[in-house]
């Protein structure tokens, strides 16, 4: 039982957080009518990102068992079966699109734009698994285009438009940690000649560290201009949106430092989980942010 729920990675699931995203900037993340149909649409990416990692994990299997890391992931260590492991992503699937169904009978959400939706996201990132991957760059695209998947569901689900901005900062964030993340397979190929992927190769430390530092910049320049722009400040009624930058900065600061300093970048989720400074901005950004646009 243990190792099916490592199958799973529930620590993946943190970045699902984003179909909330919608309500909260809408100022409508504590009315249930939202809350709801955003937390099923959540449980629903759950399975369906869950069902996408068993498949990844049998294609990768004997890639993994060369990775000093993922060799002790279930299938790759054996305590799984490839089989049981299809068997589990079919289950995680099926549950995914069947939530979406029920949840389109109890509320007004758009039901065939989140299963178009859900759907696209399965299709994208079995893709992903067997072929796109292994293509340097567009791999790290389409990973970030899951995350704007995520907040289009939120959206649909809730019946709230979404502002281009918010679409851009997470599609810019989203990028960010991707190359940050496949900066850590470079860096095992250089030090110890494993290549994780086969695009591995395709890429250096030099090329990383460049990319990232530049999709860093734009970032935060891009959400400085959105905290100062009159449609946001206009639409929450505060011209204080601006102070929750110092957050962002931090923020994005302290990850260049673990993934450039510190070599920490090989699991976004475990550094956003793990790492105090973080969690610190975070925090703060969120309690910023709530107390100017729900409290101001």
């Amino acid at each position: 039982m243990k190792n099916l729920f490592m199958l799973l990675r529930p620590h993946q699931w943190l970045k699902n957080l984003f179909v909330f995203l919608p309500a909260f900037f809408d100022r409508h993340i504590t009315d249930p009518d939202y809350l709801l149909p955003s937390f099923a649409v959540f449980v629903a990416f759950c399975f369906a990102a869950s069902g996408i990692y068993c498949l990844n994990d049998i294609i990768d299997a004997a890639a993994d068992r060369m990775h000093p890391v993922k060799k002790l992931r279930p299938i790759a260590s054996g305590a799984i079966s490839k089989t049981s492991g299809y068997m589990l992503m079919v289950l995680c699937l099926l549950l995914s699109m069947s939530i979406i169904a029920v949840m389109g009978k109890h509320t007004a959400a758009n039901t065939t734009a989140l299963i178009a939706i859900v759907g696209t996201y399965i299709v994208m990132n079995t893709a992903y698994c067997v072929w796109l991957k292994h293509v340097a760059i567009v791999d790290v695209f389409v990973i970030a285009t899951g995350f704007v998947l995520r907040i289009f569901a939120g959206g649909y689900s809730t019946s709230i438009n979404l502002s281009s901005w918010l679409v851009l900062m997470t599609f810019l964030i989203a990028l960010f940690l991707a190359f940050a993340k496949r900066r850590d397979d470079v860096v095992i190929y250089e030090s110890t000649g494993l290549l994780a992927r086969k695009n591995v190769g395709h890429y250096n430390i030099t090329f990383m560290n460049q990319i990232i530092a530049i999709i860093a910049s734009i970032t935060i320049v891009c959400y400085i201009m959105y905290t100062v722009s009159p449609e946001v400040t206009q639409r929450f009624h505060s011209s204080y949106i601006y102070t929750t930058s110092v957050f962002v900065l931090a923020g994005i600061i302290r990850y260049l430092q673990l993934t450039i300093v510190d070599d920490k970048s090989g699991s976004p989720t475990r550094v956003l989980l793990t790492d105090r400074f973080i969690h610190i901005c975070i925090a703060g950004w969120l309690l910023a942010f709530f107390i100017i646009i729900y409290l101001g």
